[in-house]
């Protein structure tokens, strides 16, 4: 049985049909035919082949997160299902988007833009924000906790996605919170969108860009990292 019905196969050939660049979605799971499957690594699966078919710019790579694990490891997929969007084609490129569950709800439009932001090649960032973006001197890992049914969480989730794109230094996961409730827990996800960045600066709701930009740029203040990790790590005895 299809996931997508003919009207919203035909909404999404529509948007498809201004890709520029290829596309590769990398998905990450863990069995297959026959044997036991990760929790929705088959929805998630089933979901990417279709939409895999709705673009000859489109392109699926099932990998098994077991047998593929120095793969996962170059990715930094340390979870799954996991899904990694990265321009494909002559030039391909990893941008560092993820995403950590299956994208349903309100999360499938998040999926939609991804792709068409990596086809792109290009997001709409201020010049501020790029300018700023240039000090970072380390790698940032973003995650942006999420529900299916959370109405601003692909904004959250978006702009993080943005960061990335704009810098090599940073990578944005979206994670489904009651996918994975150990994480939900270890960083205290109440409520959502919830932003964690390099575990330790946390961000409630759906910020605009220079908050979240402001936030994102206290990785520089080594004091203030300290600080905030000596209090994570204390949060977590």
């Amino acid at each position: 049985m299809s996931l997508l019905n003919a009207d919203i196969q035909s909404q999404i050939r529509s948007v498809f049909a201004e890709l520029k660049e290829p596309v590769d979605l990398v998905l990450y799971t863990q069995g297959g035919e026959g044997t036991l499957e990760c929790d929705y690594c088959a929805e998630t699966r089933a979901l990417l082949e279709e939409l895999a078919e709705l673009s000859d710019k489109l392109t699926l790579h099932v990998r098994d997160f077991v047998a593929d694990a120095e793969m996962a490891r170059g990715h930094q997929v340390d979870k799954i299902p996991a899904v990694v969007i990265a321009r494909g084609g002559a030039q391909p490129k990893d941008y560092g988007i993820r995403l950590y569950g299956i994208p349903s709800g309100y999360e499938f439009a998040t999926l939609i833009e991804d792709i068409k932001m990596v086809s792109r090649g290009d997001v709409d960032l201020s010049a501020q924000t790029r300018k700023e973006l240039e000090k970072l001197t380390q790698p940032v890992h973003i995650q942006v906790y999420v529900t299916p049914t959370c109405p601003y969480c692909p904004r959250a989730v978006l702009l993080a996605h943005k960061l990335a794109m704009a810098s090599d230094l940073i990578t944005a996961d979206m994670v489904e919170a009651t996918e994975f409730p150990h994480l939900a827990s270890r960083y205290h996800v109440h409520g959502v969108p919830r932003t964690v960045i390099q575990d330790v600066i946390h961000i409630e709701g759906a910020m605009p860009e220079q908050q979240v930009l402001q936030k994102l740029m206290a990785v520089l203040d080594e004091p203030t990292m300290l600080r905030l990790r000596g209090e994570f790590e204390a949060s977590l005895n």
